[in-house]
């Protein structure tokens, strides 16, 4: 039996953000967080709603710069430790002070600054194609494949890149979803391309600023990017359980980026799926279903 999800909820965060979320289940179950990724937002979680709302309290909100939520001007208001810390407060909101949180692509990089820094408020980190920040640093520095890759981020980053998203009926945006220009997706029916629509229209600018917050994307010219970052490891150290998915067809985040986590996370898991690609969670929802049910068992 699938659980009803409730959308038009609204949690008035102390830090002056107002986030919009969908859940499903009865509050006072675990709390599962799921944390949407660029250019998503809550409904990307539609098929994880409906099915651990059964026996949990699930819950996806947009995150600040998308769709329903508050839209800072301000381009600061866009790193990750502000984003962080308007989830640990919309879990304070919600009743809880631990839970387990399931994040993809821009929410994997939070989810994974998230458990770096609180990591006493989480039970279980569960990532869908999203690097480990270390690690993603490492390759952005070194590896002349994950800088081709990652191209599209400095375009990003560029003034006006939201326009250039927005023009021919929102079409770069469409494709980046519809198979990255390779064979058309299934999932991306008219409904789903309505409701992605709906929430386009309602600005893009705060999900481009995440990649124009960031310090990791390609070095440039006038830009060194990660060249600049001088980490040490053990500072970016995952001492949360932690259960990696990784659909390895995805072009932008290469199944190379799985490569020495085991280096920087305690206890992990790692889920390989060869022919899902980045938008895996949509392309194969009741594998991903199953996989988030055996690691919150493990």
């Amino acid at each position: 039996m699938t659980a009803a999800i409730k959308t038009d909820q609204f949690a008035e965060l102390s830090n002056g953000m107002r986030l919009h979320y969908a859940s499903a289940g009865e509050r006072g179950k675990p709390l599962l967080l799921f944390v949407h990724g660029f250019p998503e937002f809550w409904y990307e979680w539609e098929a994880q709603l409906k099915e651990f709302g059964s026996d949990h309290f699930a819950v996806a909100p947009d995150l600040r710069g998308f769709n329903l939520s508050s839209m800072p001007g301000e381009l600061s208001a866009y790193k990750a430790k502000h984003i962080v810390e308007d989830l640990r407060l919309l879990a304070a909101e919600l009743g809880y002070d631990k839970f387990v949180m399931v994040a993809h692509d821009w929410g994997g990089a939070i989810a994974w600054n998230f458990a770096i820094a609180l990591p006493q408020l989480l039970h279980k980190l569960i990532i869908v194609n999203s690097p480990h920040p270390y690690l993603f640093m490492q390759a952005l520095a070194n590896d002349p494949a994950q800088r081709k890759a990652s191209d599209y981020m400095n375009w990003l980053r560029a003034e006006g890149s939201e326009t250039a998203l927005a023009k021919d009926g929102f079409k770069l945006l469409e494709n980046l979803l519809n198979g990255m220009g390779q064979s058309p997706t299934p999932w991306f029916t008219d409904e789903v391309r309505a409701k992605y629509h709906d929430c386009w229209s309602r600005g893009l600018t705060g999900g481009v600023n995440y990649y124009r917050a960031s310090p990791l994307h390609p070095p440039t010219d006038d830009h060194p990017g990660p060249l600049k970052l001088e980490l040490n490891p053990e500072d970016f150290r995952i001492k949360v359980p932690t259960r990696v998915i990784w659909g390895e067809q995805d072009i932008a985040l290469p199944k190379s980026l799985v490569d020495g986590l085991d280096g920087v996370v305690d206890d992990l898991k790692i889920e390989r799926i060869p022919e899902g690609s980045h938008w895996v969670i949509h392309e194969q929802p009741q594998r991903i279903n199953r996989l988030i049910r055996g690691f919150l068992t493990d």
